[in-house]
């Protein structure tokens, strides 16, 4: 091979090396700016509520044209679709909501050291009860999203407790779906309270002796 010919195939390389690398650092940089849009989105939703939340503030934000954030998200549904997941995916890291611990007991604690972890997530806790609170309506962009959540969690919290029932740890006449429901309905008055007056409500002490005293209510 001669010099003129190792040349060109050493300039291919270069070239070739330099659009990989180029395309690597695109996607690096792509992967960063949507990882911010969600972000500020997650902020914006949580203090705004979803019909109240712009696209282009959001975009502003950003430092993004409202054209360079349709870019990465084709709609505004789309970007909320894309926070929830996000939220879906912190609180897996702390709970898999589809696959609680077997057992009334392991469950119920579990479930305290979420509270305990929301209670230094307050951005998360704010978006969870503003965008629950408007998907009450059935034409809401995460009314189904809300739906699905709440089924879930009751009935994997009323299937951990029939468990414990089963095993002998809880009373034979426990109503766990009922025990779910209330369980819930605890967790979510006390989010709201927390909100509306954090200095005042210690919502994780609150919850904790809430589940202590209802595990001595339940035990057999």
């Amino acid at each position: 091979m001669d010099a003129t010919e190792t040349a060109k195939r050493t300039a291919t390389a270069s070239a070739a090396t330099g659009r990989g690398r180029g395309r690597r650092q695109g996607y690096a940089t792509g992967d960063a700016r949507r990882a911010r849009i969600l972000n500020i989105a997650l902020q914006e939703f949580g203090e705004n509520g979803y019909r109240g939340t712009s696209l282009a503030r959001i975009a502003e934000r950003a430092e993004l044209t409202q054209a360079g954030l349709l870019h990465h998200f084709r709609s505004k549904q789309e970007l909320l679709t894309a926070v929830l997941d996000l939220r879906d995916a912190m609180d897996a890291e702390r709970l898999d909501l589809s696959n609680l611990p077997d057992g009334g007991e392991p469950t119920l604690l579990a479930l305290v050291a979420l509270v305990e972890h929301n209670a230094r997530q307050p951005g998360i806790v704010q978006l969870f009860t503003v965008l629950t609170g408007e998907a009450v309506t059935t034409d809401h962009p995460a009314h189904g999203w809300a739906q699905e959540r709440y089924r879930l969690l009751s009935t994997s919290i009323a299937t951990a407790l029939q468990h414990g029932v089963q095993a002998g740890e809880l009373r034979a006449d426990l109503d766990a779906t009922a025990c779910a429901q209330q369980v819930m309905a605890m967790m979510d008055g006390l989010q709201l309270q927390w909100l509306l007056d954090p200095e005042r409500m210690d919502m994780a002490a609150t919850f904790r002796a809430y589940i202590d005293g209802l595990l001595k209510q339940i035990s057999a």
